[in-house]
């Protein structure tokens, strides 16, 4: 196996954030916003890699972004306005961001996913 270095993660994790192929780099990996293709039309990586629940990590992931931006939201709005705290613009902009982030940050998470697990199980010979 590969050392994996930081220059590796940023590499990967880069392109994955640019919406790139984390293995070449091309772009064209996404067929709309939410749907990933099965390979890259570059250099023919294949996304999933064959294990079953390979994308639950990427589920995981965005849920805790989505609440961790719903949190955040929340009490920055509750200690700029305290004590006279506008109750129903920060609680309706804050399930707005808990029901928009998923889908908002969902092709990032899975491209860093994507990413992180080629730095750590580079691809073998024929498994593309």
């Amino acid at each position: 196996m590969d050392e994996v270095t930081i220059s590796g993660a940023r590499r990967n994790v880069g392109r994955a954030l640019r919406r790139r192929c984390p293995n070449c780099g091309a772009t064209g990996v996404w067929k709309n916003w939410l749907v990933l293709r099965d390979r890259c039309p570059a250099c023919g990586f294949r996304f999933d890699r064959g294990e079953p629940g390979y994308f639950l990590g990427v589920y995981l992931v965005n849920f805790v972004v989505a609440e961790l931006g719903f949190a955040v939201l929340f009490v920055t709005a509750l200690v700029v306005t305290w004590p006279n705290v506008p109750w129903r613009p920060v609680t309706v902009g804050s399930v707005a961001v808990a029901a928009v982030a998923p889908f908002v940050t969902y092709p990032y998470a899975r491209g860093v996913w994507i990413g992180l697990d080629l730095l750590f199980r580079p691809e073998k010979g024929g498994e593309i």
